[in-house]
């Protein structure tokens, strides 16, 4: 009975359909690594140690376009920092220690950090970081292979539309934060929107995401005054550890 009661709980339930849908974006992944002169072999490398997908799309992407290695990886590297940011918050929420801690680190990307912080109480964001971890991981592994194998079959994976699914469900989390937010959440996310669009026909795939995160800078003008007693700013954090 209580097994149940997990698998219907609201944590469990939203992970499982993130981690099944945006999992089924690495068919995208395996299809690009393997178009871009990467063998089945090292795509799968690529998913199960990486683990980062628009990381993994950004080397590809260097690759196909004729760039060295090193020139993608070192893209790889600057679009995966985000990540750090997210590991920071995550620690605290999630509390874990010791080799439970290292593990966990494998598994902060976009989605599992998005499912996570939004949960009330440090059980639930534990059980949604998980859930979302294992299940997106798996099948973004298992449809690697499967878009590997698969690419000299499908002449045209692209017009699948997998390669928008991470950033649509991206933007669906991100949704209630946006409704709820006041002014300065508006202006925040308008400001990254337009830098980031701006910004992509001219800098190199990644780049520009970094970008807009520079946006964020703008949550700490005020945050003194909007952080005092009264203002009602403590009401929005979300996760309690």
């Amino acid at each position: 009975m209580k097994t149940f009661s997990l698998l219907r709980s609201p944590a469990v339930r939203d992970s499982l359909g993130i981690g099944v849908a945006v999992g089924a974006a690495g068919l995208a992944f395996g299809t690009a690594a393997v178009a871009a002169g990467l063998s089945p072999a090292q795509a799968l490398f690529l998913s199960l140690f990486m683990f980062t997908g628009a990381s993994q799309f950004a080397l590809v992407g260097v690759i196909a376009g004729g760039g060295s290695l090193v020139a993608g990886a070192l893209g790889a590297l600057l679009l995966g920092a985000r990540n750090t940011l997210y590991g920071l918050r995550l620690a605290d929420v999630l509390g874990y220690r010791g080799a439970r801690r290292a593990l966990a680190a494998h598994g902060v990307i976009d989605e599992t950090a998005a499912v996570t912080l939004v949960q009330p109480d440090r059980e639930s964001a534990r059980t949604a970081f998980m859930t979302t971890y294992v299940v997106l991981g798996g099948f973004w592994v298992a449809t690697t292979l499967v878009g590997a194998l698969a690419t000299d079959r499908v002449s045209d994976i692209d017009a699948f539309g997998l390669d928008a699914v991470g950033p649509a469900i991206f933007l669906g989390l991100l949704w209630p934060r946006l409704r709820e937010g006041g002014p300065r959440t508006w202006l925040i996310a308008g400001l990254g929107a337009g830098l980031a669009l701006a910004a992509t026909p001219f800098l190199a795939p990644g780049v520009p995401v970094l970008l807009a995160a520079s946006a964020a800078l703008l949550s700490f003008v005020g945050a003194n005054e909007a952080n005092s007693p009264g203002s009602g700013a403590d009401q929005t954090e979300e996760v309690r550890s």
